[in-house]
């Protein structure tokens, strides 16, 4: 990658600290889950996402 995206890349996440955290955590799951989840992960991350979800919603007021 040339110097100045790298550079622009960079200084974009740093004043976009969340958000970039934010995708950095949803591309480690997403490989996690494609790459290394055995069934019992796989049965317990659908737990966890009924449960967000059913939080989201209430949130949402649906």
């Amino acid at each position: 990658m040339p110097k100045k995206q790298t550079e622009a890349n960079k200084k974009w996440q740093e004043k976009n600290k969340d958000y970039a955290n934010y995708i950095s955590a949803r591309a480690r799951a997403r490989s996690f889950i494609r790459n290394k989840a055995t069934i019992e992960d796989i049965e317990e991350f659908k737990k966890l996402i009924a449960e967000r979800e059913a939080v989201l919603r209430n949130e949402r007021g649906e």
